[in-house]
């Protein structure tokens, strides 16, 4: 792990809520747990940790190494993480489920391509005896955990603040691009947009983007342009920040002299420097390390037999299994006046990172210096 994921481990553990060590449960033997007198199982422990996609920059650069090293602290660097990307295909996160259970991982941690068509593989994990903590998504299935971020909570974050960027402008025309039919979040960043939006917007158009890919949001914003014209669009609901790329390009591509506020989430580092600027009106924060140092405290107490008690602040239902043991963790709406109090004192991006040359002259006029 390098230097910058330590510090944000570290800062970010101290910062947001306390999240102790798995309390002693049932042991695990032979796939079932069974009373509190048997044998734990100790620190030399397999996890499996699927994660979907490598384009957006979280997932490799901070979820990775951020839970791999929580696991490490967790069993004395005893535990060993196998790891697969999915490179969003559904597929072939099937396949990769397939193979930790022929590997008899002790517990998964999966951040499911599609919520739905996991189900599946999640079953087949429960019958192995191996326990599953769903990550970042509400996967479908017989679950043991869960942690993600308020979702509904991210999308009136952003709702807020389109709103607060539209100013006064009676029911202003707007453009939602909102995620992948496929993801459960994206529904949630929706309806959480919506709640603070309708009845004071106009949906000029509205989207469902494939697979979360900027350059779909692009090919998208560049039919809302022709159909509505490019200056009749008053802002973009933007459900994160690849996206917001896309969309700004096809915004610059139409000749705007003036952009329209567009909105974010992920802090993502091009999504950062674009708030600098002004091309992008903000994003949302979402403090990965606290995120990934809890899906790694539930794998491993799972991996052990043990309850989460100690752990789960929450429980939440997916169509199938009541009572999820549940972790939601806060976010924060990120402008340019909250920089140096959000990614910059977390250590998530470091000055220089986000004021390169190219970015310096808009940064020494934000304040970031």
């Amino acid at each position: 792990m390098n230097t910058r994921m330590r510090r944000a481990a570290v800062a970010v553990a101290a910062t947001t809520m306390a999240v102790s060590l798995a309390a002693c449960g049932s042991a695990k033997e032979s796939g079932d747990k069974t009373s509190s007198d048997s044998a734990k199982k100790g620190d030399d422990l397999k996890i499996g940790l699927l994660l979907p996609e490598n384009v957006t920059a979280r997932y490799e650069k901070f979820d990775k190494p951020i839970i791999e090293k929580k696991v490490g602290e967790l069993t004395g660097g005893k535990a060993e993480v196998t790891y697969a990307n999915a490179r969003q295909d559904a597929t072939l996160q099937a396949q990769q489920v397939d193979t930790m259970i022929t590997g008899k991982v002790d517990a998964l941690i999966i951040d499911a391509v599609d919520a739905k068509a996991i189900e599946n593989s999640v079953k087949k994990a429960k019958d192995a005896g191996i326990p599953v903590v769903a990550f970042d998504r509400l996967a479908e299935g017989p679950i043991d955990a869960y942690t993600s971020f308020d979702n509904e909570e991210v999308g009136r974050v952003q709702g807020k603040a389109l709103l607060e960027a539209l100013g006064d402008a009676a029911k202003p025309t707007v453009v939602m691009m909102n995620g992948s039919i496929t993801d459960p979040n994206a529904a949630l960043f929706k309806k959480g947009a919506k709640s603070v939006l309708d009845g004071k917007v106009n949906y000029g158009k509205e989207y469902d983007t494939k697979e979360w890919k900027p350059e779909n949001a692009n090919s998208n914003m560049e039919g809302a342009i022709t159909a509505l014209g490019k200056d009749k669009i008053a802002g973009v609901y933007s459900a994160n920040d690849g996206m917001a790329g896309g969309i700004i390009q096809a915004l610059k591509s139409a000749g705007l002299s003036k952009l329209p506020p567009v909105t974010g989430q992920d802090a993502e580092l091009a999504g950062v420097q674009r708030i600098v600027t002004g091309e992008q009106f903000m994003s949302v924060y979402k403090p990965y390390p606290q995120e990934g140092i809890v899906a790694a405290e539930m794998a491993v107490a799972l991996a052990k037999g043990e309850k989460l008690d100690s752990i789960a602040t929450s429980k939440v239902d997916n169509a199938g299994t009541k009572g999820i043991a549940t972790v939601l963790v806060p976010v924060v709406s990120l402008t340019k006046d909250n920089i140096k109090e959000t990614v910059l004192k977390d250590g998530i991006w470091t000055l220089d990172e986000i004021c390169s040359a190219k970015y310096k002259a808009a940064c020494d006029a934000a304040g970031l210096k």
